[in-house]
């Protein structure tokens, strides 16, 4: 059965107002009580050993005193009074001789015995049978020349030291209640600060788990919760934006996989039909050839995407020199570039730079960049690839002076399948992917890549590397500012 925090958080506070009803009616009661009869029990003590020393020490002393007991009798009965105790005087063998009150005297007591239970000076109970109810007795010794000559006993009922606790803990069950309602207040409080926000992040919670991004939580705390509602948000965001993405993605690679499709599949049912001649059949196998071609590019795009995951993907750093991996690359584009009449200028910052990083991948990137200088350069241009030396990194340049990128176009090429105006490139066979990867190989790497473009002057892209260790007697060449 699931039970709300609202429910907890009351059923909390109840136990904590029993618990704390509970420690007082048990354990602070029992402590009161045997506070309350050692205090009494060394109150009466004291007033014993004064009574001791100025009155009853002669009445044992000396037998013509004993006759004489009016003096005595008086400040007993007194004392009674302001102790609200019974007082006795009693003998060594357990006579009582003497009361405060109206008991019989010349009894004796039975089993007496000075020494109390437990060593004490006071004891709780019947005082050897001789009362009815629990009584406080305490037994003090009466010395003359360090010898016990009788003893004082001084009762009080158990009840009235009860009475007396109870009225000190009617106070302390009043401070508790007060307690408990301040304790309530400052637990609604705390509700209305944290458990009405939480039920509100719990909600819009449910709403995004449902898909409905569109609830924001806007809390507007600075504290731990308003951070939460603030991630909260922005994770929604980020959600709703990743959504639209996928959208977007799927419906690219839909377009994209149709069209080719749809030209295979026509030409193959035209070739099969006999709508198209067969000395036509060549000219649209090849048309067929290239369509695969470039759904064979389509797919190896994606799978490359794909598989770049920074928790999966492995790079295969190794230190090798970025100029002769620059050299390689621009030479696959030698026919392209000769048919097209563009050339590729190569400017290295020195002879030998040597980088650490996944030569297959960077190679890639190169490729790709320069794959798309040459896509949207015109004939009779220059590509100018460079390397530049700086804050001990190793940058490469791929600048073309093509149609440019358009402004708002430029956070939007990283993306996969994007593709600006069509009708200014001269290829029309691009997939959407070169930049994508590139991207994700440079990030896997853990540096950075950068594009600066107008539109009617060219494009650069910018991309940083590592550079790798100095070999053993080879000289570091001076960076440039």
């Amino acid at each position: 059965m699931r039970i709300s925090l609202n429910i907890k958080y009351l059923f909390s506070f109840l136990v904590f107002g029993l618990c704390c009803f509970l420690c007082i009616s048990t354990v602070t009661s029992r402590l009161m009580m045997e506070n309350a009869v050692t205090t009494k029990a060394a109150a009466f003590y004291q007033e014993g050993l004064c009574l001791s020393d100025q009155y009853v020490v002669n009445y044992f002393e000396k037998q013509e005193n004993r006759k004489n007991l009016s003096a005595i009798q008086t400040h007993l009965a007194s004392l009674d009074v302001y102790l609200n105790a019974r007082i006795w005087l009693i003998s060594r063998d357990g006579e009582l001789v003497l009361s405060s009150g109206n008991d019989p005297v010349h009894q004796m007591i039975p089993s007496f015995n000075s020494v109390l239970p437990g060593g004490r000076y006071y004891m709780t109970g019947d005082f050897f049978g001789m009362f009815s109810e629990e009584t406080l007795s305490v037994l003090i010794p009466v010395s003359h020349n360090y010898h016990v000559r009788g003893y004082i006993a001084i009762h009080t009922p158990m009840s009235v030291i009860v009475q007396d606790k109870e009225g000190y803990l009617f106070s302390f069950y009043i401070t508790m209640i007060l307690l408990l309602l301040l304790a309530f207040f400052f637990a609604v409080s705390l509700w209305l600060i944290t458990c009405l926000p939480i039920r509100r992040i719990r909600k819009t919670a449910g709403e995004y788990a449902l898909g409905n991004y569109s609830t924001p939580i806007h809390l507007n705390r600075e504290d731990e919760l308003g951070f939460l509602a603030d991630t909260m948000d922005f994770m929604a965001e980020a959600l709703k934006d990743y959504d639209e993405d996928q959208r977007k993605l799927i419906s690219n690679i839909s377009h994209d996989f149709r069209s080719p499709l749809t030209s295979i599949k026509g030409y193959i049912e035209a070739i099969q039909d006999g709508t198209i001649p067969s000395n036509m059949q060549d000219k649209y196998l090849n048309i067929v050839l290239r369509e695969t071609e470039r759904l064979t590019k389509l797919t190896s795009g994606l799978l490359t995407l794909n598989s770049m995951d920074p928790k999966q993907h492995r790079l295969c750093r190794t230190r090798f020199d970025i100029n002769t991996a620059i050299k390689n690359t621009a030479a696959t584009f030698e026919g392209t570039c000769t048919s097209r009449r563009i050339s590729i200028e190569l400017l290295f910052t020195d002879r030998e730079s040597y980088v650490l990083a996944d030569m297959g991948k960077i190679q890639q990137v190169l490729y790709n960049l320069i794959d798309n200088a040459i896509k949207f350069s015109p004939p009779d241009s220059v590509i100018t690839v460079e390397t530049t030396l700086k804050y001990e990194k190793l940058f490469v340049s791929v600048r073309d002076t093509g149609v440019g990128i358009p402004k708002d176009s430029l956070k939007k090429i990283w993306e996969r399948f994007y593709k600006s105006d069509a009708s200014r490139g001269k290829d029309k066979k691009g997939t959407g992917l070169g930049l994508a990867i590139v991207k994700e190989i440079i990030q896997l790497h853990d540096e950075n890549i950068n594009v600066i473009s107008t539109e009617g002057v060219g494009t650069e892209f910018i991309f940083s590397l590592s550079l790798a260790e100095t070999e053993p007697g080879r000289i570091q060449p001076e960076q440039n500012e």
